[in-house]
């Protein structure tokens, strides 16, 4: 039986303005490595983690589309997916479909937020085990309501809360997960912060190191290294072309970080 959850984060897609620079910027903070895809129209370059894709690099779809990650949900039936996105609230943006590969939506939930649905051909990419370096742990979302984007987010795509932090004036950092896999977090943003958003977090064996290194290649820190409740170390960043992105490390690895 193919593996076709609901609500897996299953992909991750950087857009950006110059992929030469990309390429060259996020192996030496994630030790990605790249591979090309040769089945489409035109060829699909992927960032590999040892041998397991992980995520595309591309170049920006359109003028109006801002340097970003796009996140990518599963689906068993986009369909079914689509219409519930509609009957929440949320609107369709474009759909398409790759031959051997499946069938793909960017929608927008009622607060803004952008994010795509994939309904695969065969398997859905990932996995529900902890997360390993190199790969994608953690997802956050700030948004304008996190009370009703997590009602959003819950009825389409399944996911199930696991706790709440209580973040004073700002409402509580909403956590969820599928099954025991834990998954992200839903909270309202600051007065201050321009665009309702996914950021993604990647699993790094020294968040410092990483931060550090994102400096020294021209990128921006947007928060420095820090440590999290539960004691895992992170770092909010954004590359050269203006992408932002995160680094994590769990408590065992970032005993030295601070």
């Amino acid at each position: 039986m193919s593996d076709k959850p609901l609500g897996r984060f299953a992909w991750h897609e950087v857009m950006t303005t110059d992929k030469n620079a990309a390429r060259s910027f996020y192996p030496r903070i994630t030790g990605w490595g790249t591979s090309t895809w040769n089945g489409g129209d035109e060829p699909y370059e992927m960032w590999m983690n040892g041998e397991m894709p992980v995520g595309g690099l591309m170049d920006l779809p359109a003028p109006d589309v801002p340097p970003c990650w796009l996140l990518y949900l599963s689906t068993p039936d986009i369909d079914a997916t689509l219409a519930k996105v509609r009957d929440c609230g949320g609107a369709v943006l474009n759909e398409m479909a790759v031959p051997e590969v499946g069938r793909f939506a960017i929608i927008a939930d009622p607060q803004g937020g952008v994010i795509a649905v994939l309904e695969p051909e065969g398997d859905t990419p990932g996995h529900d085990g902890a997360p390993n370096t190199g790969e994608f742990s953690w997802h956050e979302l700030a948004t304008t309501d996190a009370d009703a984007a997590w009602a959003f987010y819950s009825e389409v795509f399944g996911w199930e809360a696991t706790s709440r932090m209580d973040m004073g004036e700002m409402g509580f950092y909403q956590m969820f997960g599928r099954g025991a896999r834990p998954l992200g977090g839903i909270f309202n943003g600051p007065p201050d912060m321009p665009a309702v958003g996914w950021l993604p977090y990647v699993m790094v064996p020294d968040v410092q190191a990483a931060a550090e290194t994102v400096a020294a290649l021209g990128g921006k820190l947007l928060r420095e290294p820090m440590e999290v409740p539960g004691g895992d170390f992170i770092a909010h960043c954004m590359d050269p072309q203006g992408v932002a992105f995160a680094v994590h490390a769990t408590a065992g690895d970032g005993e030295d970080q601070e």
